[in-house]
C-alpha cells in the first residue's frame, strides 16, 4: 500500500490513539499532519460509552482540535439501525451509559429504568456502572418478547494495565441467561464504514482503515473495500496475525511512526 495514494482516514481510537487515559505517543503530531495535508478523518470506536461531545471535550484535553462530524460512535450506529427497525417512539431498555442513552433518545425512541413497561428492544454496550439489577431488568425483557441488540460484540478493550472486559463480555452474560444471541452493529459490520465513507465523500480504494483489532478494525475496514493499517499499541501485532490469518496491507508500531513514514514519503 502507498501512503502516498490515501486520500482519506477511518481512525479508531482506543489502543491506537490511547490506552485507558493516557494518549500514545505521537498523537498531537498525527493530528497535525493530517490538518496540514489536509486528510479527511473520521474516528469510528466500537466505544459506545462516551457522546460525541464528550470525545471532543476529550480531544481538546490534549489539545486537538475536532467537531462532532469526525466523531461516529457504535452508539449512533446503532441508533441509526434500530430507526429502521422499530417503530417511532419505540421504548427501549439501555445496558450502558450516556452514549447508548443519548444517541437512542436522539431518534426518539423512550429509554426505560426498569422492566415495569414493556420494550421493543434490549440495547447493551460497554457500562462502568453494570449491575445485577441491569442484568436482570435486560434477561426480563428479552424474556418477554424484546429484541436483543449490541452495539458491538468486543470482548475487551485496552487499558493502560492491560485488556478489560469491553461490551461483548456483557452481551455474553446477558445471552447466557437468556438464550437469546444479539445482533451486533459495530465493527466489523459495514454500518460505521459505509457511513464514515459516505460523511468523507472518499473513494473506499483510496480511504484507509487504522486500528489495532484484526478481527474488529481490520476485518471490517476490508469487507468494505478500504486499505488497512495496523497499529501494534492495543490488541493485535504481528503474531496475532498468523493465528487469525487476518493481513492488513500495512503495520506499524503506533501513529508516531505511521505520521513519520508518510511525512518522508510526501518529501520525496
Amino acid at each position: 500500500m502507498n501512503l502516498i495514494d490515501i486520500q482519506a482516514l477511518v481512525i479508531d481510537m482506543d489502543g491506537v490513539l490511547w490506552r485507558g487515559e493516557t494518549p500514545l505517543p505521537g498523537l498531537v503530531e498525527f493530528f497535525d499532519f493530517m490538518h496540514s495535508q489536509p486528510l479527511p478523518f473520521v474516528l469510528a470506536t466500537n466505544n459506545a460509552r462516551k457522546t460525541p461531545a464528550q470525545y471532543l471535550s476529550r480531544f481538546a484535553g490534549y489539545g486537538v482540535t475536532i467537531t462532532p462530524e469526525n466523531v461516529m460512535t457504535s452508539s449512533l450506529a446503532t441508533a441509526a439501525y434500530l430507526r429502521n427497525e422499530l417503530e417511532p417512539g419505540s421504548a427501549v431498555y439501555v445496558v450502558g451509559e450516556d452514549g447508548v442513552r443519548e444517541a437512542m433518545r436522539g431518534v426518539g425512541f423512550t429509554v426505560l429504568e426498569d422492566a415495569g413497561q414493556p420494550a421493543a428492544a434490549v440495547v447493551a454496550g460497554i457500562d462502568f456502572t453494570l449491575s445485577y439489577d441491569k442484568l436482570k431488568y435486560a434477561t426480563l425483557h428479552i424474556q418477554r418478547g424484546a429484541r436483543f441488540v449490541g452495539t458491538n460484540s468486543d470482548l475487551t478493550f485496552p487499558a493502560e494495565d492491560g485488556l478489560y472486559p469491553g461490551a461483548g463480555s456483557i452481551l455474553a452474560a446477558i445471552q447466557a441467561a437468556t438464550g437469546v444471541e444479539p445482533v451486533t452493529v459495530g465493527k466489523p459490520g459495514r454500518q460505521m464504514f459505509d457511513v464514515a465513507v459516505q460523511r468523507m465523500g472518499s473513494d473506499p480504494a483510496r480511504t484507509a482503515m487504522i486500528g489495532d483489532r484484526l478481527e474488529t478494525d481490520i476485518l471490517g475496514g476490508q469487507r468494505a473495500g478500504l486499505k488497512t493499517i495496523l497499529v501494534t499499541t492495543g490488541v493485535d501485532n504481528e503474531d496475532s496475525i498468523e493465528t487469525l490469518g487476518i493481513r492488513p496491507d500495512l503495520i506499524v508500531s503506533g501513529i508516531a511512526e505511521l505520521t513519520q513514514r508518510w511525512q518522508e514519503l510526501l518529501a520525496g
